[in-house]
């Protein structure tokens, strides 16, 4: 049974090293990303009196506990919208020696072909001054406009150079499969400036959460969420992106691993039966998800003991996993049973040594 991991602290069991793979930076209001928009778009805001996309309130419920624990939040019910909150309340009592910056902020939830590229830009431009610069440890994620490829391929090239920047976010939810050639100009510039590319949770699409309709409740949604994981993943792997781009790499956050195993020997069975229909795929998709693709570790939804060591086992790698705390999100996790159920030698490259190969830190 997993019981609740106060994840204001690190686990005493463990002393080494920590690379958190997955905090986050919430944009408090728009007005504090206005001054990074160009001048014709603040115009427009003003002119609009548009208040910011609705993606992230769609994503994450403001109440809800899996939008931020109790203890992180401010007066006003917000959390993770100041670097100074971030420092206190994870990287100095967990003794984080690097942090993955994520900020969700709905870019794909506007639609306007222009705007949505300048609104990637301010939150980048203020990622950089208003994060990056407060603290050496934080690297990140960069936000592209996720509808247009060759948009969000220039928006990679102005600023994927920057030393702080690691990675690109790809919301989970897309309105196409990641994998589809549609994709390609993203996964060409980010494998040129030798960035990892994140899926993450969120997104936004004219299409239902789930591959047979809308939910009726938010935990439905919450719980199918995962399948979207999978679309994306088997995607990427069928179409051949990692066969047009050997060295690019994927991290999987907010989306669990424990379903590995099961939806690689799936992947493995589909592919022996008709391979032939994939002529590109030289190895079984299985070994390409290990040699190209790294999961954050929240949530876990973890069993007991003995059937997380089971799913361990399976994944057949000690390097898949890379810790996180998913900073604000309220998870539950059981870190102390991950950490007794795998083998000495896979604990330091879970805490820190495979995010540190990863995001080559």
């Amino acid at each position: 049974m997993t019981t609740v991991l106060p994840q204001a602290t690190r686990p005493s069991t463990w002393t080494g090293a920590v690379i958190d793979c997955d905090v986050h930076a919430n944009v408090p209001s728009l007005d504090a990303i206005l001054p990074y928009l160009d001048p014709v778009w603040q115009e427009a805001t003003r002119e609009r009196g548009w208040h910011g996309p609705t993606g992230p309130a769609l994503s994450y419920p403001p109440g809800a506990p899996t939008t931020a624990r109790a203890e992180w939040r401010q007066a006003d019910g917000t959390s993770a919208t100041r670097v100074e909150l971030l420092q206190q309340q994870v990287l100095e009592p967990w003794r984080t020696e690097k942090a993955v910056l994520n900020c969700y902020y709905g870019v794909d939830s506007l639609r306007h072909p222009d705007w949505a590229p300048a609104l990637a830009r301010a939150v980048n431009d203020w990622m950089v001054a208003e994060w990056f610069a407060a603290d050496e440890r934080l690297v990140g994620s960069l936000v592209i406009p996720a509808r247009d490829p060759l948009a969000a391929a220039a928006e990679i090239d102005r600023i994927g150079g920057h030393p702080q920047f690691k990675q690109v976010m790809l919301p989970v939810r897309s309105e196409r499969l990641y994998g589809q050639r549609y994709f390609h100009p993203i996964y060409e510039v980010a494998e040129r400036h030798d960035l990892v590319l994140g899926l993450h949770w969120g997104g936004t699409t004219e299409d239902a959460p789930s591959p047979t309709g809308y939910a009726g409740h938010y935990a439905e949604e919450y719980a199918v969420e995962t399948q979207l994981y999978l679309a994306q993943l088997t995607s990427v792997i069928f179409e051949g992106v990692f066969q047009k781009f050997p060295t690019l790499r994927f991290a999987v956050m907010e989306g669990g691993f424990t379903w590995v195993p099961t939806w690689g020997w799936s992947m493995n069975k589909k592919w022996k039966g008709l391979r032939r229909d994939f002529p590109w795929l030289d190895r079984l998709p299985l070994d390409i998800v290990r040699d190209h693709i790294r999961f954050s570790v929240a949530p876990s939804d973890l069993g007991s003991v003995a059937q997380t060591r089971t799913i361990l086992d399976w994944l057949g790698s000690e390097d898949i996993l890379m810790f996180a705390t998913d900073y604000p999100h309220r998870h539950d996790d059981d870190l102390e049973l991950l950490l007794e159920a795998m083998p000495e030698t896979m604990r330091p490259k879970l805490m820190a040594e495979s995010a540190r190969q990863w995001y080559r830190l």
